[in-house]
């Protein structure tokens, strides 16, 4: 009966430490790319390589648990936003700068999901399951302030977001953040 609250905490801890290590490897997916060196993200999480290969055995293997991590952190992001942000649209405005963190590392995602394309299918399903509708309810909060304009779909939004963003991996010179901005203050009234 004692040992039931120890493997719980053990659990909780292992997920605590995986929580950390997904964090740690989107951090430097988005600063040097999902073919960043897995020292690199060990030396970011403060664990060894192993603990990163224990988890995850395969680089694919991790970037897709970075992608569905960030989708999770986007998703609970956008009602935090919404409570905590001065206005609607400087929530939006962060939002989708936490979405643009998302886009540069889904980019290599594709490439690293190669041979499997029902994976790929079923992640691309659950990024618009979960974070369209987070979208939308940012746009129709700020549209009802008054902020923005009361036109514009999430889809579209994201869309055109992710679109802004393939530039900016073959072209150092390439301000995708600046064009997102643009794009974001474009939808004031």
């Amino acid at each position: 009966m004692n040992e039931e609250p120890v493997a719980r905490t053990k659990r909780a801890d292992a997920r605590r430490n995986e929580e950390s290590l997904l964090a740690a490897a989107a951090a430097v997916f988005v600063e040097s790319g999902v073919d960043a060196p897995v020292r690199d993200i060990a030396a970011k999480a403060g664990v060894g390589m192993g603990t990163i290969y224990r988890h995850f055995p395969t680089r694919a293997e991790l970037i897709v648990a970075v992608y569905r991590h960030q989708i999770e952190a986007c998703a609970e992001a956008g009602p935090e936003l919404l409570e905590s942000s001065p206005t609607p649209h400087a929530a939006l405005g962060r939002w989708i700068e936490l979405f643009v963190d998302f886009l540069v590392t889904k980019h290599g995602l594709a490439g690293a999901m190669q041979s499997d394309q029902a994976g790929f299918e079923a992640l691309h399903s659950l990024f618009l399951d979960r974070l369209v509708p987070v979208c939308a309810q940012l746009l129709t909060a700020a549209a009802e302030a008054g902020e923005i304009r009361g036109d514009v779909e999430a889809y579209e939004l994201m869309r055109g977001v992710g679109n802004l963003c393939i530039g900016a991996e073959n072209d150092h010179c390439y301000d995708a953040r600046r064009l997102v901005a643009l794009l974001v203050a474009g939808l004031r009234t």
